[in-house]
């Protein structure tokens, strides 16, 4: 079951204007030297000061245009556990873990219905989820490196999908139904976290990889809505699913569910197949809702991507999710609503 939350307070306190980015750095799909498993043991609770600047974010506008808003931080309870994780053996450098247990979808009535449609790419190389008529969530390194803005998120366009027919219109047997092509918005607006950047988080915290983009123009499509990530034995068979635009399965999407192996307060680590161009994808799950029978997916977390960490002296790699704690919850809807009117209850 879903179960409810009381959020804690984002509130807005002071916004500044800020130079324009340069919109120079590399698009990078793999994050090389981050904070680990055994990091993240290490890591102290954040204080409310801590938590206050982390939440603090940065908003570029379609002009290029950018400001600093700094916020409060109101009901937030600190967790002593913070970072404990259970201790698991590290596993071996690949992204496709034995059998590749990727899933193409093909057929359009799937394609061009909850969930599979709620997946969107993004311009700079990655996916996204949409999660309000306007909004879209994505993660914060596929727009921002930790020290300025990647190349192609100045022009920033979110493709939704939708599909057409092989040959002239006329479907040839033996084909799918369609492959998915694009109708690309333009975003008006970006917001990520102060925590994703270096100068505030020392080197790139994982904790804080997620944006949200708002789109120029509203779509008439149904969205997903956000959760606040259980434990993992809060999940049935601890099982997460999402889609997402691997790159070596170009204009295919592509559906997985795994189970979680690992957490942190902040983190799922987790054995999902997948490759670089996935990244950003919203991960969901279907639980029941409180005091009633209907089944219900929402966003639990974001998917980092592929990660190479320093562990002991030596390079290893995991697949990682950001995890939608109620801090997260409270700064997305607050984002999306302006308000935290509508954030009250995860």
């Amino acid at each position: 079951t879903w179960h409810l939350k009381k959020i804690p307070q984002i509130v807005r306190e002071r916004t500044f204007s800020l130079d324009s980015p340069k919109f120079e750095a590399k698009t990078k799909l793999e994050l090389n030297s981050v904070c680990g498993i055994e990091c993240q043991r290490k890591l102290p609770v954040p204080s409310l000061s801590d938590l206050k600047s982390l939440l603090s974010y940065e908003t570029v506008f379609e002009n290029g245009t950018r400001t600093l808003t700094e916020v409060n931080v109101l009901g937030a309870v600190p967790d002593p556990a913070a970072n404990t994780t259970t201790q698991r053996p590290l596993r071996r450098k690949r992204q496709i873990y034995g059998t590749d247990s990727r899933f193409s979808i093909y057929d359009k009535r799937f394609m061009t219905n909850f969930p599979f449609n709620t997946a969107v790419k993004i311009s700079t190389g990655c996916s996204g989820i949409l999660v309000s008529p306007k909004h879209v969530l994505t993660a914060a390194h596929c727009l921002h490196n930790g020290k300025d803005y990647v190349k192609g998120s100045k022009r920033l366009r979110v493709g939704l999908m939708k599909t057409k027919s092989r040959g002239n219109g006329r479907k040839r047997k033996g084909t799918s139904d369609g492959v998915p092509s694009f109708q690309w918005t333009r975003v008006k607006s970006t917001h990520i976290p102060k925590g994703w950047f270096k100068g505030v988080s020392g080197d790139i915290a994982l904790d804080y990889d997620y944006a949200v983009l708002e789109l120029k123009r509203p779509h008439k499509r149904k969205y997903m809505e956000l959760g606040i990530s259980p434990t993992i034995k809060m999940m049935p068979g601890s099982m997460i699913h999402f889609s997402g635009f691997d790159n070596d399965r170009s204009g295919q999407l592509v559906y997985r569910f795994c189970s979680i192996s690992d957490e942190s307060n902040d983190l799922f680590y987790q054995y999902c197949d997948a490759e670089p161009g996935s990244t950003g994808s919203g991960i969901y799950l279907r639980l029941k809702e409180p005091n009633k029978k209907k089944w219900k997916r929402k966003i639990i977390a974001v998917y980092s991507g592929h990660q190479w960490v320093d562990i002991n002296g030596e390079q290893q790699d995991y697949n990682v999710a950001v995890r939608i704690t109620p801090l997260k919850y409270a700064q997305i809807c607050f984002w999306i609503h302006g308000n935290d009117e509508n954030c009250t209850q995860g």
